[in-house]
């Protein structure tokens, strides 16, 4: 039994982080970080299977009682495992894109399990979907609506659809993550959804089967959530009242985690406000939550190559940049970094983290208090397991970090390292430039 824990921090939302310090070593699970990083090599990002399962578990038991579908959302973490671990418990899926399917689907999830959104949806994804009898498409305007009809006729089917709906609710979050405004471009708009359902009911290869909404991302207050799905449940009336029935209710996700100071709503408090207004509807619940369940699930590891002093200012450059971890750089994003061993001097610095790569943008934190730091040095940067892998990429020919899953005592990398021959693999030399 793993004694004299340190708690990294105490996490409101949901219930347990299974990263914590045991005698000055950062460990996951019963598992020394330093160990995994001495292994795998870094930057690596490690999850721990624990603490996922325990988040898809918190959702349910706050929905128990009520029909309901947990699908989570793909994009904030896509990794094949993951996805494997939540089809094992039941659970469905939230996707964006003809690949975000395909993983579903190869994870295990099943397709009738499966809605779709996105504002872009090509012909050939939409085909994709239907011959995978998924749940639901959720459309996002009109031309998309007749679209699907005219593939759904090519493949002598029907498509069963529900229509995103933009509720003008301001969900209090980033700009950046914020969808559910009438200035956005996501959903049809609150007026004139009942003339797009009415559209739908005379298209001969569309099923209605549902209502969709999804107002933002790292969403702190219930309140936006309240206010959106009371403005679609008068929809909901009104559809009824023109003989328009619809099974589904899907309210999207976004409620938010701590990264720093913030007080995210438990999906019990969730539950307990939603749940009285959904009382005799008839409608089994969608919900879709990404990164209330993987955020605190996941952290990078990255080790520190150089530190530099400029002009008074200190710079602790690591192996890890914005192309593992864009989120501080597009967002202003704050994660905690702490060290994965402890020093005994407990000394402090002031010192921006920044990576290799060429641009000034190219930073993990800014004038951020540390432990003191040397070369080679690990440090873990927390809260990392939504929208860091699956945002990466390979800029600056940089090769994407290794993934790890940790469960109890052991771990298992669940993507290796990419190779130099991977960054070029795909490209072509045209003949003509060969002679």
């Amino acid at each position: 039994m793993l004694k004299k824990q340190e708690k990294i921090k105490a996490y409101r939302g949901i219930s347990v982080n299974h990263f914590r310090y045991i005698k000055g070593r950062l460990y996951a699970e019963e598992v020394p970080v330093s160990a995994i990083a001495e292994a795998v090599g870094t930057p690596v990002y490690i999850y721990s299977h624990a603490t996922l399962t325990r988040h898809f578990d918190v959702y349910e038991e706050a929905f128990h009682g009520f029909p309901h579908i947990l699908c989570y959302a793909v994009k904030a973490n896509s990794n094949r495992a993951i996805l494997r671990l939540f089809a094992k418990k039941g659970g469905g899926a939230d996707v964006v894109s003809g690949g975000e399917l395909y993983r579903a689907l190869k994870a295990g999830i099943r397709a009738n399990k499966v809605v779709y959104a996105g504002v872009g949806k090509t012909a050939d994804e939409i085909a994709f979907s239907l011959k995978s009898k998924i749940l639901m498409l959720n459309v996002e305007s009109f031309e998309e609506l007749h679209e699907i009809n005219s593939i759904a006729g090519r493949l002598n089917t029907k498509a069963p659809i529900a229509l995103r709906i933009n509720p003008d609710i301001d969900p209090q979050t980033h700009p950046y993550i914020s969808t559910g405004l009438k200035k956005h471009k996501f959903g049809i708009p609150f007026g004139e959804a009942l003339n797009a359902y009415k559209t739908a009911s005379r298209l001969k290869n569309i099923e209605i089967v549902g209502i969709h909404m999804h107002i933002g991302s790292q969403l702190t207050k219930i309140s936006p959530f309240v206010d959106s799905v009371k403005r679609v449940l008068a929809l909901l009336v009104e559809l009824r009242a023109h003989a328009i029935e619809v099974k589904y209710l899907d309210i999207g996700g976004g409620l938010g985690i701590n990264y720093k100071d913030e007080q995210p709503p438990h999906p019990t408090e969730f539950a307990k406000a939603i749940l009285p207004l959904l009382k005799d509807t008839g409608v089994t619940l969608i919900l879709e939550p990404g990164r209330s369940i993987v955020g605190n699930a996941g952290i990078l590891v990255t080790q520190t190559l150089y530190h530099k002093r400029a002009e008074g200012k200190d710079f602790v450059i690591v192996d890890a940049a914005m192309n593992d971890l864009i989120r501080p750089s597009i967002y202003g994003a704050y994660h905690h970094i702490g060290p994965v061993v402890k020093g005994r001097s407990g000394k402090k610095m002031v010192a921006d983290i920044v990576g290799p790569v060429c641009e000034s943008g190219d930073f993990l934190a800014k004038d951020r208090e540390i432990t003191r730091v040397k070369r080679g040095d690990l440090l873990a940067v927390m809260s990392a397991g939504a929208y860091g892998f699956s945002m990466s990429s390979n800029y600056n020919s940089r090769p994407r970090p290794a993934e790890v899953m940790v469960k109890g005592n052991e771990f298992a990398i669940i993507r290796r390292r990419e190779t130099y021959n991977d960054l070029i693999r795909g490209e072509a030399v045209p003949e003509f430039l060969r002679q």
